[in-house]
């Protein structure tokens, strides 16, 4: 028998349980940001974007590098957005972070809207880990 077997088990076991984990926070956040969204409807909430089309949008660097994308917006009393949750680009566990509206514009490509940032992928790996649900 081989000595490592029961080690590859466990390993095997505790990587799918961190990947159903990962799977059920994904799950409940586009759960809650889809939702949010229905609720929202036609009604723009910042940049003149609709929730859903900020929950469809990328976030750019200036030289278009794609620093993540949109999972989830944070609304204030008023139902404008004021923060967007993103998923970092490449990033294995996914990491998300929050990133303010103010200093996004909204960048079209082809068919995509897309949302252009100042900041680049140092100063999002910078940012604290958001707190999910």
């Amino acid at each position: 028998m081989n000595k490592f077997a029961p080690l590859l088990l466990g390993s095997a076991l505790l990587l799918s349980a961190c990947n159903d984990q990962e799977a059920q926070i994904e799950d409940r956040i586009e759960e809650r940001a889809e939702q949010s969204a229905q609720e929202s409807g036609d009604t723009p909430v910042a940049l003149g974007l609709t929730e859903r089309q900020l929950l469809d949008a990328e976030i750019l660097a200036a030289d278009g590098t794609e620093l993540g994308d949109v999972e989830a917006v944070t609304k204030d009393a008023y139902g404008n957005a004021t923060e967007l949750l993103i998923e970092v680009e490449d990033s294995d566990p996914d990491r998300y972070v929050e990133i303010p509206i103010d200093g996004l514009t909204v960048t079209t490509r082809g068919n995509d809207t897309d949302l252009s940032s100042e900041m680049t992928m140092e100063d999002i790996g910078s940012l604290p880990d958001a707190q999910i649900l």
